[in-house]
């Protein structure tokens, strides 16, 4: 038998960093909280994150602000249709008084990379990031190099500029954990930003937690319980995108061209889990899945031309799943 009590005095201990840390960054960040709890989870669950919203949002700012909360390194990419994957990764420099090649490491060597308009670069130079996402290794020339731990990679694409863009491929969209679109901050938050940045004394971000506590509450994290129920409730929703006809979702048997793959499973149980701990709770309630559904699942759904002329988007299918699949 699982001691539920146990496990849950356990969670509350290991999680009571995540209020420290939200007092740090609510210093400079106002109002995204929904963005910040999903850099959170992002962080907690050893999973990357593709951020999609206008300009002048704080995405910047706040993979910056986690990364100075936090004693770790942070390296910022600005993609551009020029960029090489040797600006990246590194390469190899000819030392002439050595006589020898010598390894010149590139910025993906840091705890925390922003890499900010991904969808500007190259496929070659996607690529590149994505292996190193996925791989926790770089290879230059005949060396390969384990990346350090924590490492977090949050990508950032500006939906309303499509000219001179390379779009991420479905496959490669599958390798972000998670799909977080940002709207405006409403107007009682906005006139806190105006007064914060037209204040005299700007607030600085200390760092208040080591590398070593992430990666205990990583641990913390798995040890979340999650009910057999539970794991039946997220198999449910990733089906009836799979297979809606089966699932009473017939009027979307049209709508999706495929649904989401296994990494999806897995992926929105562990951010289930993240979610609970950062609720400083043992244990995945439904309320969990749902408040999570929509990150995890966004970028994993592919839509039919008759869904895009129907002015159907992924959230409305998802949407439509979470009203017909049966909550425990």
């Amino acid at each position: 038998m699982v001691d539920i009590r146990e496990i849950n005095e356990k969670i509350q201990q290991e999680s009571a960093f995540i209020e420290l840390l939200n007092m740090e960054l609510g210093k400079v960040i106002v109002g995204q909280k929904y963005m910040l709890d999903r850099l959170l989870i992002g962080l907690l669950s050893n999973g990357h994150i593709l951020l999609e919203g206008v300009p002048g949002l704080a995405k910047t700012l706040a993979i910056k602000s986690l990364s100075s909360s936090i004693h770790a390194r942070f390296a910022r990419l600005q993609f551009t249709p020029d960029l090489l994957p040797a600006d990246l990764i590194g390469t190899l420099i000819y030392n002439q008084k050595l006589e020898e090649f010598t390894v010149r490491k590139g910025p993906i060597f840091a705890n925390f990379i922003l890499a900010d308009e991904i969808n500007r670069a190259p496929a070659k130079v996607q690529s590149a990031l994505l292996e190193a996402m996925q791989e926790r290794q770089v290879t230059i020339g005949d060396q390969t190099f384990p990346l350090d731990e924590p490492f977090l990679v949050l990508a950032t694409q500006n939906p309303v500029e499509q000219e001179g863009t390379y779009p991420l491929p479905e496959a490669q969209l599958d390798r972000f954990m998670l799909k977080v679109v940002i709207g405006y901050p409403s107007k009682e938050d906005e006139r806190m930003i105006m007064r914060q940045n037209l204040a005299q004394n700007t607030p600085v971000i200390k760092p208040v937690l080591s590398a070593d506590v992430i990666l205990n509450a990583r641990k913390a994290v798995r040890s979340v319980y999650m009910d057999e129920k539970i794991e039946k409730y997220i198999l449910d929703i990733v089906f009836a995108t799979r297979f809606p006809k089966e699932n009473n979702l017939a009027k979307l048997q049209g709508m999706i061209s495929y649904g989401g793959s296994p990494r999806a499973s897995i992926n929105l149980a562990l951010a289930s889990k993240a979610y609970a701990f950062i609720k400083r709770r043992g244990y995945v309630i439904p309320e969990d899945v749902r408040a999570i559904c929509h990150d995890v699942l966004r970028h994993r759904i592919g839509l039919s031309y008759e869904a895009e002329a129907e002015n159907m988007n992924t959230d409305d299918i998802i949407n439509e799943v979470l009203n017909a699949v049966e909550v425990p």
